[in-house]
C-alpha cells in the first residue's frame, strides 16, 4: 500500500506505506532464540564409541595378561607371570629390535621420498594431476591385497624374478628366502604402498606456502636448492612430524604384509612384534601371553608418539606464518 507524500516541488509522489510487521519504533525487538554453548554432552556420543571400542577393549587385554587362558573356558589368574616371562623372552627380544629397525628404516625411506613428491606434486608442472593420481593408485589397494601381489611378482617360480635371475647370473633367485633380502622387501612393499599417503600430506603443506617467500628469495638471488632448504623445509615442520608420526606408529602394526610375504621368516628374521602376537596367540592359543605382548606394543606406539611430538614441539603448534 503506498500514500502521497508532498514533495519539495509541490508534487505529490507515491510513497511506501510502514508495514505492519515492522514492529513500533519505541517498541524492544523480541530476540532470537539462543543457541546454548558447547559441553560435555556435545562429545557424549564420541566418548561413548572410544570407551566401547578401545578403553574397553584395553581393560580387557589389561586383564588377561594377567590370567592364563586358551581361548575356552574361564580364565585362570596367575599375577604378573606372562610379564616376567616377557621380560626374559629371547624372542620378544628379537621380535622388538627387528619391530625398531622396521620403524626406522620404514621412516628413512618413505620420509624424503614423499618430501619431495609431495613438493613435486604441488607444483604446476605439465602432467602434473596425472602422474598425482597414478602415485597415488597403491594406497587404494589395500596391504593384503599389496603382498599377494608383490608375492606374486617374487615367485622365483614362476613370476618375473625367475625370468631376471638368469639374466643376472643367478637363477633360481629367491628374495624372501634370504634374511636380509626379505626383510629389506617388506620395507620396500610397506614403503611403495604408504608413500602416496604421506606425499598427499607434503602436497597439501607445501601449497599452503606463500608465493611471497620464493618470490624474495628469487629477487636476493637464493637457488631452488636454497629456497627448499630455508623455506620449504622450515615451513613443513609440521607435516614432517604428523607424517612421522604416522609412519612410525603405522609401521607397529604391519602385521599382514609380514603375514603373507614371508609369515615371519626365513627362521624369525622377519617375526616382528604384531607377528608375534599373532603366533602365540592364535597358533600357540596362549591368550594370555599374548595379550601381555599387545599391550606392550600399544605402549611403545604411545610413547613414541609422544615422544616425537615433544621433541619436535609440535603440541605448542605455533604458526610458521608469524609475523606475515
Amino acid at each position: 500500500m503506498s500514500v502521497l507524500s508532498p514533495s519539495r516541488d509541490g508534487r505529490r509522489r507515491p510513497t511506501a506505506a510502514p508495514s505492519a510487521r515492522t514492529a513500533p519504533s519505541g517498541r524492544a525487538r523480541r530476540p532470537g532464540p539462543r543457541v546454548g554453548r558447547p559441553g560435555a554432552w556435545w562429545a557424549l556420543p564420541a566418548l561413548v564409541f572410544f570407551g566401547a571400542f578401545a578403553v574397553l577393549p584395553m581393560g580387557l587385554v589389561v586383564y588377561l595378561s594377567f590370567t592364563e587362558w586358551g581361548g575356552l573356558g574361564t580364565p585362570r589368574f596367575i599375577g604378573a607371570q606372562n610379564w616376567t616371562r616377557l621380560a626374559g623372552d629371547p624372542a620378544m627380544h628379537r621380535a622388538v629390535v627387528l619391530t625398531l629397525v622396521l620403524s626406522v628404516s620404514s621412516w628413512a625411506v618413505q620420509t624424503p621420498i614423499a618430501l619431495l613428491l609431495g613438493v613435486w606434486a604441488a607444483g604446476r608442472q605439465r602432467n602434473r594431476a596425472v602422474l598425482s593420481a597414478l602415485f597415488f593408485v597403491p594406497l587404494l589397494l589395500s596391504s593384503a591385497a599389496v603382498a599377494i601381489i608383490w608375492r606374486a611378482l617374487l615367485d622365483p617360480n614362476f613370476g618375473p624374478l625367475a625370468q631376471i635371475g638368469p639374466l643376472i647370473g643367478m637363477p633360481g633367485l629367491d628374495v624372501l628366502s634370504d634374511g636380509t633380502a626379505a626383510f629389506g622387501v617388506i620395507v620396500f612393499v610397506t614403503a611403495w604402498q604408504f608413500i602416496p599417503l604421506h606425499m598427499l600430506l607434503y602436497q597439501g603443506g607445501a601449497r599452503q606456502i606463500p608465493a611471497s617467500l620464493y618470490q624474495a628469495a628469487q629477487i636476493d638471488g637464493a637457488g631452488r636448492l636454497r629456497a627448499f632448504w630455508h623455506i620449504t623445509l622450515p615451513q613443513l615442520r609440521n607435516t614432517i612430524t604428523t607424517s612421522s608420526v604416522l609412519m612410525v606408529v603405522g609401521s607397529l602394526t604391519y602385521f599382514d604384509t609380514v603375514l603373507i610375504m614371508t609369515g615371519g621368516g626365513p627362521g624369525t628374521d622377519t617375526t616382528i612384534v604384531p607377528y608375534l602376537m599373532y603366533r602365540v596367540g592364535f597358533e600357540s592359543y596362549q591368550y594370555g601371553y599374548a595379550s601381555a605382548i599387545a599391550f606392550t606394543l600399544v605402549v611403545v606406539a604411545t610413547a613414541a608418539s609422544l615422544v616425537m611430538v615433544r621433541l619436535t614441539g609440535f603440541g605448542a603448534m605455533r604458526s610458521t606464518r608469524e609475523g606475515m
